[in-house]
C-alpha cells in the first residue's frame, strides 16, 4: 500500500487537471497489485495520493483495474487487509493435510516439495514452471521466472510421456493450440498435486487435490498431457 498509487488516466483528462504521465516501465510488484497489464490505447498512467485521486472524474476511477487500497496509522490492521486480499477468491493450500510420512515418501522423488508448499516467492516472477523443477531438485529454479524453453530442456531430459494423476511424480502440463505449454503443476500421490498459480508475489506454491488443481487450471482451448519424472 504505497502512498503513491498508480492510475489508469486518458491524456486529455492528465492535461486538464495538470497530472504529469509517467512512461516508465512498471515494476513486477506494481504491475501484479494494481492488474496493470499492456498498455490499453487512449490510456497513460499517473502516480497519486489518496487526495489527488479524488480529483479525478467518477468514471475515471471507477475504470481502474484493481481496487485501490491505502495505507493507515494501524499498521496491525493493514497487514490483516492484506491478507484478506491474499486470501480471497482463492483455494487454500493443503500442505498442512500432508502426514510427515507422507512427505518422506514424496522427498524421495521431489526432494523439495516440502519446502516450497505453502510458501510465498519473495517477488513477483517466480512463475509454475520455475515451482515444478524447484520441487523436483533443480536448485534456484523456484526463485526465478522460469522460461518455457528451460521447462522445456527440462522436462525432456527428466521425463519421458505417461504417468497418471494417482502416480507421485506425474508432471502435467497444459498446452494452447499452437503447442506452448502455458501452465504445469507436478502430482504428489495421494490424491494431492503442487503448483504455483501464477507468478505474481501474491501467488504461494500450493497443494491442492488433483481435482481441485486440474479445475482450477482449465482453460478453453488448452489440452492437457502428461510426463512420469524418469526416477519415480
Amino acid at each position: 500500500m504505497p502512498t503513491r498509487q498508480p492510475y489508469r488516466v486518458p491524456p486529455p483528462v492528465a492535461d486538464r487537471l495538470g497530472l504529469q504521465l509517467d512512461p516508465a516501465p512498471l515494476s513486477m510488484e506494481v504491475r501484479d497489485s494494481f492488474w496493470l497489464y499492456g498498455s490499453p490505447a487512449g490510456q497513460g498512467l499517473v502516480w497519486l495520493t489518496r487526495t489527488e485521486s479524488r480529483r479525478l472524474p467518477r468514471e475515471v476511477r471507477r475504470a481502474q483495474p484493481a481496487a485501490h487500497r491505502w495505507p493507515t496509522t494501524d499498521v496491525a490492521a493493514d497487514v490483516a487487509r492484506t491478507i484478506r486480499h491474499v486470501a480471497s477468491g482463492r483455494r487454500r493450500s493443503r500442505h498442512h493435510e500432508v502426514a510427515p510420512a507422507g512427505w518422506r515418501r514424496i522427498a524421495r522423488v521431489l526432494p523439495y516439495a516440502r519446502d516450497l508448499a505453502g510458501s510465498f516467492p519473495e517477488c513477483s516472477g517466480p512463475n509454475c514452471f520455475g515451482a515444478v523443477m524447484g520441487a523436483a531438485g533443480v536448485s534456484g529454479a523456484a526463485e526465478r521466472w522460469m522460461q518455457r524453453e528451460p521447462f522445456e530442456e527440462w522436462l525432456a531430459a527428466s521425463s519421458v510421456p505417461g504417468g497418471t494423476d494417482a502416480d507421485l511424480g506425474t508432471v502435467l502440463v497444459w498446452r494452447s493450440v499452437d503447442g506452448l505449454v502455458q501452465h504445469a503443476a507436478v502430482t504428489l500421490g495421494d490424491g494431492r498435486a503442487l503448483h504455483k498459480p501464477s507468478q505474481g508475489w501474491m501467488s504461494p506454491t500450493k497443494v491442492l487435490t488433483t481435482t481441485e488443481l486440474k479445475f482450477s487450471a482449465r482453460t478453453p482451448g488448452h489440452r492437457l498431457e502428461r510426463h512420469r519424472l524418469i526416477d519415480s
